[in-house]
């Protein structure tokens, strides 16, 4: 039997004292060596940094879907879109930590699995969602160019699209991958990329995304600026062009800049650079989406504060009620009539105060 025919196969013998010791050994039948897979301290170093970015931007991300969910006046087609963003980066970190249980697991694991078909399923799985990812990112720039662009656009019909460009793109280019890797390069976990050209069917169409996002976003600048120096665009639309400019417009290079400078480098130029990059400062890329796009958005934090006022004065009604029926709870310095009054001035203002705060919400900042 060829080294070949025999990789990843291990025997054992039933003799009359029982089963024999496996053979041969799991280093020389899966090609492994755990002395040169152990990592160094800079490699134990950016995963520590890595795992603590995704850990933060999955906490944060999740909080600020709970939040866009949460509340019904938050629901439109632009934060639509954040929440699919919000959804991609959120699968990336997790496909992250499926990847990293498999490839780097404990040395008691199965040595072979790297060679089975739920290994190289993680893998697919991984780059679906960094693909997802940064396409995700291109549909928020081409959204924010559209909406410059177009005069009468009809969002609803435009989402429909946008998702079909965000994750169905993805799920093509990957599913090529896949096919084309299984035919000509079917070895290990998929995890190393000795053939460029099957690499690139991937990594083309990133690379494409981010420069279509450059491309936008000197487009966007140029219009942007042309629309706040015309006469006919009122203070609360220049307002909303300006909230939602200077967000998408950070995102863009931010993101697109470290995978850009790498995409046309060999695989092995400039490793470890590459990995505190794409793996170091890109695991808390999910925390800065989720700060820019909800919790500094103006519309979230007014949400949430009038929301925080309702509770607040719902609160102090029912424990008047209480009080009401049982005197002996309530304070001897203020009755229950005293607290009425004040608490209807409260509910007052802050009825006659909402409609001013959601004119104010405009020019807040996010």
């Amino acid at each position: 039997m060829s080294p070949e025919e025999g990789l990843g196969k291990i025997s054992r013998n039933c003799t009359e004292f029982g089963w024999s010791e496996p053979y041969p050994h799991y280093v020389d039948a899966c090609m492994t060596d755990d002395n040169t897979t152990k990592p160094d301290m800079y490699y134990a170093s950016v995963k520590a940094l890595y795992t603590v970015g995704y850990s933060t931007s999955l906490v944060s991300l999740t909080t600020a879907m709970v939040i866009l969910c949460r509340f019904r006046k938050l629901h439109c087609t632009r934060n639509f879109i954040h929440m699919n963003l919000f959804v991609s980066f959120i699968l990336r970190a997790i496909s992250v930590f499926i990847k990293d249980g498999v490839l780097y697991a404990e040395e008691d694991s199965d040595h072979c699995f790297v060679h089975t078909v739920g290994c190289k399923a993680v893998m697919v799985f991984f780059h679906y969602c960094v693909m997802s990812n940064y396409f995700w990112l291109f549909i928020e720039g081409l959204y924010l160019f559209t909406l410059l662009v177009e005069t009468f656009f009809p969002e609803r019909r435009y989402f429909y699209w946008y998702t079909i460009i965000g994750w169905g793109t993805p799920t093509i280019c990957v599913t090529i991958w896949a096919v084309l890797r299984l035919h000509f390069d079917d070895s290990g976990c998929w995890d190393m990329n000795d053939y460029t050209a099957l690499w690139w069917v991937i990594k083309g169409p990133v690379v494409a995304s981010i420069m279509i996002n450059f491309v936008l976003f000197i487009g966007i600048i140029i219009i942007l600026v042309q629309k706040l120096q015309s006469p006919d665009i009122g203070g609360n639309e220049s307002s909303i062009y300006l909230r939602l400019a200077r967000s998408t417009l950070l995102l863009i290079p931010l993101f697109g800049i470290h995978y850009t400078v790498f995409a046309f480098s060999p695989e092995d130029f400039s490793k470890r650079e590459r990995l505190v990059f794409e793996l170091g400062l890109g695991s808390f890329q999910g925390f800065v989406v989720a700060v820019l796009y909800c919790f500094l958005n103006g519309e979230v934090q007014s949400e949430i504060k009038r929301k925080w006022r309702s509770w607040t004065v719902n609160r102090y009604f029912a424990v008047d009620l209480k009080q009401q029926r049982h005197p002996s709870l309530a304070s001897s310095g203020v009755n229950g009539g005293t607290q009425l009054s004040i608490l209807s001035k409260s509910s007052s203002q802050i009825r006659m105060s909402s409609p001013l705060a959601e004119t104010v919400n405009l020019n807040l900042p996010t």
